[in-house]
């Protein structure tokens, strides 16, 4: 019942970002004072143990031991917020970033190129600007593009239709220009160990339901999602110690590589590296096809969960595939080179 809930806000919230629509608020006007006066003590007591806003630098080439003369490298690029550029820890090979290009290079046996442009704070509204970086580079376009966004879009009160009408955007400006894209979905905030209850449940519900959103709008543009909601939740609520930096809101280290490890094989699916015979659902593993809304709205409870686009049009409209896909280990990441 609740996946049907979410599935029906999920589809007038994309419906709203495709048609322009005004974008109704994720949390009831009732609640705004209570959850303000609780996400300024959030933001105090996540302050107080603050890194300072410093990000490693991981952008170079990795599994440079690969190459092969003639064979140019794999390119992945980075875009989004916080947890994309990889706040929180203190190395660069304990970034996101590094931990994926990493795990593709071993994947693909090939040299992988990393170029991170996500900006700490950044809400959906960046990702125009964080595309054209990417864009305008005189390298050539990247093979596949991981974005990471929609924490800050709900803690910021972003209406939803908006912040899905900008990553929908990107995907789209990304896809044409002929890269590959996957979507880390928004985190479930209820999760934070600062956050009281109720913004604790207010959180959660509002960034699942953004997640499912994010999902259609992502899906419609050719580009694949992986749940994050789910995977921050009863593994990080379960290991708060290890799977929180110190701040208590941004991952560490092990939480990085929990995360990468859910999205590498998507990322290496939308690049034709996954055996063919792992392409289609597994009915054991409860994959199928379903209309897209219903597909966003399971992800969205449940980690490390994948959507990509199916068959374009059904019943309930467009369809698409839901996999829950294994996840495999990040190998030890090596020191970038920098890259050319």
């Amino acid at each position: 019942m609740a996946n049907l809930s979410r599935a029906r806000v999920a589809r007038r919230i994309a419906a709203g970002a495709a048609y322009g629509g005004g974008g109704a608020g994720l949390i009831g006007v009732a609640a705004v004072g209570l959850v303000l006066a609780e996400m300024r003590l959030a933001r105090r007591q996540v302050n107080n143990g603050a890194t300072g806003g410093r990000v490693p630098q991981a952008d170079g080439v990795y599994g440079a031991g690969f190459e092969e003369p003639g064979e140019p490298p794999l390119r992945l690029a980075l875009l989004g917020d916080s947890t994309a550029a990889g706040q929180g820890v203190h190395r660069a090979g304990q970034t996101p970033g590094a931990l994926l290009a990493s795990g593709l290079a071993a994947v693909a046996e090939r040299p992988v190129v990393l170029r991170n442009v996500a900006l700490p704070g950044a809400q959906s509204d960046d990702l125009e600007r964080q595309v054209a970086l990417v864009l305008a580079s005189p390298l050539p376009v990247p093979d596949v593009c991981v974005i990471m966004v929609g924490a800050n879009d709900v803690t910021h009160r972003m209406p939803p239709t908006r912040s899905v009408r900008y990553l929908s955007a990107a995907v789209r400006r990304l896809r044409t220009a002929g890269a590959e894209v996957v979507v880390g979905t928004c985190p479930d905030l209820g999760t934070i160990e600062p956050v009281q209850q109720p913004l604790r449940w207010l959180a959660r519900r509002a960034s699942r339901q953004l997640a499912a959103a994010q999902t259609i709008g992502t899906v419609e543009q050719g580009g694949r999602t992986v749940s994050l909601g789910d995977l921050l939740g009863p593994e990080f609520a379960a290991n708060p110690r290890e799977l929180f930096g110190p701040d208590s809101y941004h991952p560490s280290a092990e939480g990085y590589a929990t995360a990468a490890m859910a999205v590498l094989p998507t990322v290496c699916a939308a690049l034709g590296l996954w055996p063919a015979e792992e392409e289609g659902p597994d009915v054991a593993r409860r994959e199928g096809f379903l209309p897209v809304a219903r597909a966003a709205a399971e992800a969205a409870a449940e980690a490390g969960t994948e959507v990509t686009a199916a068959m374009p049009s059904g019943p309930r409209g467009p369809w698409a595939l839901l996999k829950r896909r294994r996840r495999r280990g990040v190998p030890e990441t090596e020191p970038a080179a920098p890259s050319s």
